[in-house]
């Protein structure tokens, strides 16, 4: 019974993976963004349980309840530790307008179909045609760290990059054994805690956490 819904349990979990990838390229609010990024750790961990119980890796599941603590509720928490009412505030104004956003993260995601499929081979099974959404969500995270001029807002867009390379992980070689995740969940967290407080102390010293004002600042 499990077997006959696996590829469409992995192509749903892929496809909210890359859905909320690209509603982060487009919305400007902060409040929204971190929302999308609790739901994203929720569709990761999703997606490494499938992979678990199919194939009777008690760890993958294990490993599935530790993205959840640490991506879907964790880090989003740590991001939105301050009022609603002064993140809801917070409007980011983004190089790119959403339309030219959207467009971009398009062609990322045909762009990295056609790499994986020339490059490495798509392979019959389900995880392997969804493998290139893993190299999407990095390219897609690195085009919010050049776009966002916010600290915060950068911020998330390593955390899409982060969760679009464990998709990949995951895709391609069923993982990363439970102990090296733990670890680097620790560390991406540690880096997401000293970001978090520093972004706090640009906000208190100079009104704002916005890049180009910054560099202003310092020429």
């Amino acid at each position: 019974m499990f077997e006959n819904i696996y590829p469409q349990l992995i192509g749903l979990c892929a496809g909210a993976l890359l859905l909320t990838s690209a509603l982060m390229v487009w919305r400007h609010s902060l409040l929204a963004s971190i929302r999308l990024l609790a739901l994203q750790g929720i569709a990761l961990a999703a997606l490494v349980a499938v992979i678990g119980i199919a194939e009777g890796e008690s760890e993958l599941v294990i490993v599935s309840l530790l993205i959840l603590s640490v991506k879907g509720i964790g880090l989003p928490w740590v991001l939105a530790h301050q009022s609603k009412a002064s993140i809801k505030q917070i409007q980011e104004s983004p190089r790119l307008n959403p339309t030219a956003a959207l467009l971009t993260v398009t062609v990322l995601t045909i762009l990295s179909y056609i790499v994986v499929s020339r490059v490495f081979g798509l392979g019959d099974s389900s995880t392997g045609h969804a493998a290139p959404i893993g190299l999407a969500m990095v390219l897609i995270g690195f085009l919010l760290l050049i776009s966002r001029r916010r600290a915060r807002s950068q911020l998330i867009g390593f955390l899409v990059l982060d969760n679009g390379i464990a998709t990949i992980t995951f895709l391609t070689s069923g993982g990363v054994p439970i102990l090296l995740e733990f670890a680097f969940s620790l560390d991406v967290l540690l880096v997401v805690l000293i970001l978090h407080v520093f972004a706090g102390r640009m906000r208190t010293k100079f009104g704002g956490t916005a890049v180009d004002q910054l560099r202003e600042l310092h020429d």
